[in-house]
């Protein structure tokens, strides 16, 4: 039972993804499961790229917004200890939104080695995070294979590529990076990369602690026989006075002639008569809130005198329009908006900027508070609803046991027997029940079975590779050693030859 759970995958689960049998898994998101018309199961899932996907400009950047978090962290715990801070000046200034242009990376090949990393990041700068001048450069290593950058790009795959459940957090400031290490199939992400873009954004949901985020200016406290001298009509605006002498019956009336004039107003204006061209559809606009709160201000503007009130209601230059955002947009206009809205959400910076421009941000969060008020509203989660049970919430994806085509094979006297040649290239392992070649062909390096399953998971070696210049080759004895343990004596078939 415990074994069909954990091939169980539902929406939500974070699981590595097979495109390559030579490249590492891909990690993604599972936000929806659809069922094809041919039978076959597919998954929308959001994308996350590793160090190895992005480009070395930007590992440089999240290398720096990682170092500040790490200095923020070193002074609130300098603060909390009682030592002054260090006055180094405002160094995290990269830990906010963080947006450069970069130029497109070069491309990786697909057995995951390229002219300049292999893999792996050839940079050399300390991996973000706290005390990581304590770490060993070995662990140092592989945490920069448990970082992933969180971006918005869905894509639609097979499921039957799945192979395999992770686990993905938003990096805790709080907690040590060393635990990411201790946990199987764990990753931390604290940045945003926009492939299209090629930037890199700090997440929203980071949390701002420390002394630089604290008010720098708090009001004095009064004591409790001191005066307040301030003047509260500059700091407050008073808008409406409950002891105004008017019963509630005043102010209905008040409110049924309010609106009865803004359905005249929209009769006499030409473009609410496109807009509304029944009286009832005029009526339904002139009670929305815009004219009750405009009828309430101009009664309270006028001493809560009701005759004043209507007078104001209705200039010389004809009766007052009061339209809300409901009002002034198009039909055009609504039907992009739903669209932005089932694409985005309520992310209305990316809503104004791909699809209503020309509109303010005030405009479109007004609109949308007031589009959830609408019938039109309620059909779309009708719609979604329905929808929603017609998606699968669950998949059984049974585990993969194809054989590998990176897979190095090879036979001595007709039986499966070990393969002659170099060591590991990660662990320098002599012995493996499975090889797989890895890298350049012409350098013709392989990787033991468990370095390739760490290869596979977090898209790098569990040691520097020599490709790289992190560390040397070893030397000539140390290869001649390794290929002799891998040969495997075998036994002569003559009767009696004992050799």
């Amino acid at each position: 039972m415990q074994k069909m759970s954990a091939n169980m995958y539902r929406v939500g689960d974070y699981v590595f993804f097979e495109t390559s049998s030579t490249a590492p898994y891909q990690i993604r998101r599972i936000e929806e499961l659809n069922k094809t018309q041919n039978g076959n199961v597919e998954a929308k899932v959001m994308c996350f790229y590793r160090r190895r996907d992005i480009s070395n400009s930007l590992i440089l950047l999240a290398d720096k917004h990682h170092n500040a978090l790490e200095e923020d962290v070193e002074e609130r715990r300098e603060i909390d200890e009682g030592s002054p801070p260090r006055e180094d000046g405002d160094k995290s200034e990269v830990t906010k939104a963080v947006l450069v242009q970069i130029p497109e990376p070069a491309k990786t090949e697909e057995n995951g080695t390229d002219s300049t990393s292999n893999g792996i990041s050839c940079n050399n700068n300390n991996h973000g995070g706290r005390g990581m001048e304590e770490i060993p450069e070995k662990l140092r290593h592989q945490l920069k294979h448990r970082e992933l950058f969180l971006s918005r790009q869905v894509e639609t795959l097979p499921a039957t590529h799945i192979r395999g459940k992770c686990c993905v957090t938003l990096l805790n400031e709080t907690e040590s990076l060393l635990s990411y290490l201790g946990k199987e199939d764990t990753f931390f992400y604290s940045l945003v990369y926009d492939p299209q873009q090629k930037t890199l954004l700090a997440d929203k949901g980071e949390i701002r602690i420390g002394p630089k985020y604290q008010a720098e200016m708090i009001p004095k406290v009064l004591l409790i026989d001191e005066e307040d001298t301030r003047r509260l009509e500059d700091l407050e605006e008073l808008v409406w006075d409950p002891n105004n002498g008017l019963t509630d019956r005043d102010i209905d009336q008040f409110q049924i002639i309010a609106r009865s004039v803004g359905t005249f107003a929209r009769a006499l204006d030409c473009t609410s008569t496109v807009r509304q061209p029944s009286l009832h559809m005029s009526a339904a606009a002139a009670s929305r809130d815009i004219t009750i709160f405009h009828a309430m201000n101009t009664l309270h503007q006028h001493g809560y005198n009701i005759a004043k009130a209507i007078k104001s209601l209705v200039p010389p230059g004809g009766p007052v329009l009061c339209r809300d955002e409901m009002e002034e947009w198009s039909a055009s206009e609504a039907n992009l908006f739903e669209e932005a809205i089932e694409k985005y959400g309520k992310d209305f910076n990316d809503i104004r900027q791909d699809f209503l421009p020309w509109k303010s941000l005030k405009s479109i969060v007004e609109y949308y508070y007031m589009w959830k008020t609408t019938d039109r509203y309620v059909q779309q989660k009708r719609i979604k609803a329905s929808e929603a049970e017609s998606k699968l919430k669950q998949v059984y994806i049974p585990n993969y046991n194809k054989p590998n085509q990176a897979a190095i094979t090879s036979k001595m006297n007709g039986t499966e027997g070990a393969i002659s040649g170099r060591a590991c290239e990660s662990c320098y392992a002599s012995h493996s029940s499975q090889w797989y070649s890895w890298g350049p062909v012409h350098l013709q390096c392989r990787l033991c079975s468990s370095c390739w399953t760490y290869w596979k998971k977090y898209g790098g070696l569990k040691m520097p590779t020599r490709l790289d210049g992190e560390r040397p080759a070893p030397n000539a004895r140390q290869e001649r050693i390794a290929q002799m343990n891998s040969v495997r004596m075998q036994k002569c078939s003559v009767p009696g030859c004992g050799k």
